[in-house]
């Protein structure tokens, strides 16, 4: 799928407020209300085909294998299992200590690995110290591109995703 994938727009009366969008033979369909102005629904066309994008790209990687590599080489225990989120939002990743289950940010999916891999770092760092400890940040700085990860997360955070594509390697 990509950037340029073909929209199809289909206005309803009955629609009030929703604009949902999903991929129905090769065109992005999207369904709007009547009365959205074009402008508005421009917006919601390059959000949806954003997220539709990030969603596949997400996919593509299989997080399993790779908490379980990067738990054996920085010597963290393994997650019971590890999943991709479409619904954080405002985290990059969350963990439960106690069950062992780790979230990942479906957005990661877009970066590069190395920013991917320390997020799961950080995440699998959790089950061992649960909190932001002196001795959590310990096993976080045995991940070498740590403190490179947390600046390309900060700046993605404050807006500047666009400035960082030369940083993929």
């Amino acid at each position: 799928m990509s950037a340029e994938l073909p929209v199809r727009v289909i206005r309803s009366a009955r629609r009030k407020k929703t604009v949902e969008a999903r991929i129905v033979d090769g065109e992005l369909e999207v369904r709007a209300p009547e009365r959205i102005s074009d402008d508005e629904l421009q917006r919601h066309i390059g959000e949806l085909r954003r997220k539709l994008l990030r969603r596949r790209s997400a996919t593509q990687i299989d997080l399993a294998v790779r908490a379980k590599r990067l738990a054996s080489t920085y010597d963290l225990p393994a997650p019971t299992s590890i999943e991709w989120s479409a619904r954080q939002n405002h985290r990059w990743g969350s963990c439960t200590p106690a069950t062992g289950m780790i979230r990942i940010s479906d957005r990661l999916g877009e970066y590069p690995d190395w920013v991917l891999d320390y997020v799961i770092v950080h995440e699998l760092a959790h089950l061992v110290e649960p909190g932001h400890t002196p001795a959590f940040h310990r096993l976080v700085a045995r991940y070498p591109k740590a403190e490179r990860a947390e600046g390309f997360l900060m700046a993605v955070s404050l807006g500047h995703a666009g400035e960082l594509s030369g940083l993929a390697t």
